[in-house]
């Protein structure tokens, strides 16, 4: 089978990487990809959003699977694009289309989803510039911390935590009169703040069956014990170590079963990965928020820990055939560790070259922000290499991940000391 992944970043090479391994795979295209993806596949030049470009290549290249990594193109409609297009209906797609991508394109959407199938998650309201004066009213009937969350995609950045009220109030006014994240923040959904870990759930389901990936649990903020801004994530561990079989059982039946039966109920055609933000505190889960990809670096752990056929398992979610497939995977710890560029997630610079890659041998080097220019790789976005290994235990795998960035440099590099602290 010829496949194709959509995406650049270090999702996509982890994707990409798994999939090489099947001997169901003939051919496999990335596009756009990077550095270290074309070590696996063969990268095109291609924007995941350009429809007729993609249609020229699914045509062209005899792509029979699609696999979307990032949320843009989904929430934007490739799939719906290609599973409505005559000449295209040969082909698989994994990505929810256009309507239930809304579970990640708005925060509002998601929450009316969860409320609507009794699936646990924090009180909220949601609030535009026409209604400025009831949020701050709402507001006030809050506890600090508060909770801002712009309803768009904001690139993982659109989410404020903040201590003060008066600030809250300004942050509140500057998303919704000024745009702070966009046409993202013209709507704003205000939550009262949950306390407890974080953890997060990964599901691959064809819309009415579904089979459970290894937890993951990530570090978003750029600072040590997550201080800081926060940034596409920094860093992270599978599985998680407090999350026993009680604990997945309770995850199973107050949330994944209530989400893959709400699709049905009310008549989403959701095939693909539904990615499930959680938090625990005293033995209960909520949902913070969906996703509906995979979450990177989430992908660099959890791909590598499955001994499951991967192209197989993704041929039969499009297929609409999960029904009785089981997913196998390592018992051993994986962890990974992100290494950025100086001054991200704010004002950072590309082009810097990347030495050392080429010595690393215990762990595994997946690409994310890089580029291959006049025959030397360089870095090409804020999060520029994931840094993945195994262990017996978490501490294990991580020690080996910093023992491998070790051989690694390029100018400014940057990265978390202190992944997994708080486990």
């Amino acid at each position: 089978m010829n496949v194709l992944i959509l995406g650049s970043g270090g999702r996509e090479h982890a994707i990409g990487w798994k999939i090489a391994q099947s001997n169901l795979l003939s051919q496999l295209y990335i596009a756009p990809g990077n550095a270290g993806t074309k070590e696996v596949g063969t990268n095109l030049d291609l924007n995941p959003t350009d429809f007729p470009a993609l249609k020229e290549t699914i045509l062209s290249k005899n792509i029979e699977l699609v696999v979307v990594g990032p949320e843009d193109p989904l929430v934007k409609g490739v799939s719906d694009f290609i599973l409505n297009n005559d000449e295209l209906k040969n082909t698989l797609v994994i990505g929810p289309e256009k309507y239930a991508a809304q579970l990640e394109g708005s925060k509002e959407f998601a929450k009316e989803f969860m409320y609507r199938h009794n699936i646990p998650t924090a009180a909220y309201k949601s609030f535009t510039v026409k209604n400025l004066e009831e949020g701050y009213n709402f507001l006030e009937t809050l506890k600090a911390p508060y909770v801002l969350k712009a309803d768009g995609l904001a690139a993982g950045k659109g989410v404020l935590i903040l201590n003060n009220l008066a600030e809250a109030k300004q942050e509140l006014k500057e998303m919704l009169t000024e745009q702070k994240f966009g046409e993202a923040s013209s709507k704003v959904v205000i939550e009262e703040f949950l306390t407890g870990i974080e953890l997060s759930c990964f599901v691959l389901t064809d819309g009415k069956s579904y089979v459970t990936l290894p937890s993951a649990k990530d570090y978003k903020r750029i600072g040590e014990e997550d201080k800081g801004l926060n940034t596409g994530g920094m860093g992270a561990v599978s599985p998680v170590p407090f999350l026993s079989d009680e604990l997945m059982q309770q995850i199973d039946a107050k949330v994944i079963k209530p989400t893959i039966n709400g699709f049905q109920k009310d008549n989403i055609n959701y095939v693909g990965f539904v990615f499930i933000g959680l938090i625990y505190d005293k033995g209960e889960v909520k949902v913070i928020e969906y996703n509906c990809r995979m979450g990177d670096p989430e992908t660099e752990v959890v791909i590598p820990r499955l001994e499951s056929d991967f192209l197989e398992l993704l041929i039969a979610a499009g297929k609409k055939e999960l029904a009785g497939k089981t997913v196998k995977f390592k018992n051993e710890s994986a962890c990974t560790v992100m290494l950025v560029s100086g001054g991200y997630p704010e004002a950072y610079e590309k082009g810097k070259e990347i030495f050392g890659t080429e010595t690393v041998s215990e762990s595994i080097v997946f690409h994310a922000g890089t580029k291959e220019e006049n025959g030397k790789v360089v870095t090409n976005g804020g999060r520029v290499i994931a840094i993945t290994s195994f262990g017996e235990d978490f501490k294990e795998a991580l020690k080996q991940s910093y023992n491998s960035i070790e051989k690694i440099c390029f100018e400014k590099m940057n990265y978390r000391t202190d992944i997994g602290f708080d486990l």
